[in-house]
C-alpha cells in the first residue's frame, strides 16, 4: 500500500479530492476451524466484502441495512477500533490501513477521526461527570490542562447546547438528550475533520431526536464537519444526508444522492427497504415483500450475488455471477445485473 504512515498525519487543508477515500476494504473474521475434505479449513464470517465509497469535505455520507449488513464493523473500520483484512483506507493524502488500530490510537490524527456512539449513557464512565466525558480526548489527543483545558471544553458544551451548570453531573444525573449532547461534545472538542455517527439517536424520544438532529445539521454548519451518519430511520437519512450506501450482509448494493436513491432506487434491496418505510402522509408505497431470510455471512459463494435467494427479480445468473456496481446518471451506482434507471 502507498502513502504516509506511521507519526506523519496530514497537514489541514493538504488532502486530496476526497477527505476519505475507501478501497476494496473487507474483514472477516474466524470462527473456529472445520473439515474440509479431510482437511482442517477455517471459516470466516465475511463482515465487510470489498467495500469502496468516498467522502468530500464537508459532505454527510449516510449508511444504511438491515441488523447484520455490515454498518457497525464498517464504522469501527473507518475510525480506526479495528483493523481490516484487506484494502485501503484512505485519509486525506494519508494511508491509514497499515497501521495498526493500537498505534493509531496515539497518533495525531485520532483527533481528526471522531466517533458517537448509538447510547451515549453506555459510552460515558459513569464515574466521570459531563465536564470529565468532555475533558478526556481533549487531554489524551491535544495534552490540554487546566485553564485552557477548561475553556475547551466549556466551548464544546456551550456549542451542543449543554448548560454549563450541568457540567459537574454525572450520566445517571443527566437526560438522555444531555447525554446525548455530552457524548457529541465530547466529539466535536477535538475539532475532527470526521464525525462517525452510529445510531446517534436510536435511544432517544421521537421529540428529543428532533433537537439532537437540528443540532448536527448546525454544527455542520458552523464547523464545517464531514459525517458518516449510521441509521436505520431512511426518512431521517432522507432528510440529513447528502449520499447514502445502502449495505446487504457486508457489501455496497446501491449509492448515489440521497433523494433519489430513496426516490427511484436502483437495486431491489434498497426498494424493499424504502418500501417498509411508511410515509409522513399516511400512504404506503406498494410493498415488496422480500422471502426468506438472509444467506449466511459465514463463507458465502464468491460468485454469487449475496440478495440471491430473496430477490423478487432474481435469476440462475445471479446465483453464479456477483453483480459489481455499475455506474449510472446522477452520480448513481447499483450492484444489479438488472437494475437500469427510469
Amino acid at each position: 500500500m502507498s502513502g504516509q504512515v506511521g507519526n506523519d498525519p496530514t497537514p489541514r487543508g493538504a488532502e486530496g479530492r476526497y477527505l476519505l477515500d475507501v478501497a476494496e476494504l473487507s474483514k472477516r473474521f474466524p470462527l473456529g476451524r472445520r473439515k474440509l475434505f479431510g482437511n482442517a479449513a477455517p471459516s470466516m464470517v465475511h463482515a465487510v466484502d470489498d467495500v469502496s465509497f468516498t467522502l468530500a469535505r464537508g459532505e454527510t455520507l449516510g449508511l444504511v441495512g438491515e441488523s447484520g449488513c455490515g454498518k457497525s464493523t464498517l464504522v469501527r473500520l473507518i475510525t480506526r477500533l479495528t483493523d481490516p483484512t484487506t484494502g485501503s483506507i484512505r485519509f486525506g493524502n494519508r494511508e491509514l490501513s497499515a497501521l495498526p488500530a493500537k498505534a493509531f490510537a496515539r497518533d495525531p490524527d485520532r483527533a481528526r477521526i471522531q466517533i458517537v456512539f448509538q447510547d451515549a449513557g453506555e459510552s460515558i464512565n459513569p464515574r466521570f461527570t459531563a465536564a470529565d466525558a468532555i475533558a478526556d480526548p481533549l487531554k489524551q489527543l491535544l495534552g490540554l490542562s487546566g485553564a485552557a483545558l477548561r475553556e475547551k471544553v466549556e466551548e464544546a458544551a456551550t456549542l451542543c447546547g449543554l448548560p454549563l451548570a450541568l457540567l459537574d453531573r454525572f450520566p445517571h444525573q443527566l437526560s438522555g438528550g444531555q447525554r446525548a449532547r455530552v457524548g457529541i461534545a465530547r466529539a466535536i472538542g477535538p475539532r475532527p475533520d470526521l464525525l462517525v455517527l452510529d445510531e446517534p439517536t436510536a435511544a432517544l424520544d421521537v421529540s428529543v431526536q428532533v433537537t439532537i438532529l437540528q443540532l448536527l445539521v448546525s454544527l455542520r454548519e458552523t464547523l464545517g464537519i464531514s459525517y458518516v451518519f449510521v441509521s436505520h430511520d431512511l426518512n431521517v437519512v432522507r432528510l440529513l444526508c447528502d449520499r447514502v450506501v445502502v449495505m446487504y450482509l457486508g457489501r455496497i448494493v446501491e449509492v448515489g444522492p440521497a433523494r433519489a436513491v430513496f426516490d427511484a432506487p436502483l437495486h431491489p434491496y434498497t426498494r424493499g427497504l424504502v418500501a417498509a418505510v411508511p410515509r409522513l402522509d399516511g400512504v404506503r408505497a406498494d410493498a415488496l415483500r422480500l422471502a426468506g431470510d438472509p444467506k449466511s455471512p459465514i463463507d458465502p459463494d464468491p460468485n454469487a450475488c449475496r440478495f440471491h435467494g430473496r430477490c423478487p427479480a432474481g435469476t440462475d445468473r445471479c446465483g453464479v455471477e456477483m453483480p459489481k456496481l455499475r455506474r449510472f446518471a446522477g452520480g448513481r451506482e447499483a450492484a444489479c445485473h438488472y437494475a437500469a434507471a427510469d
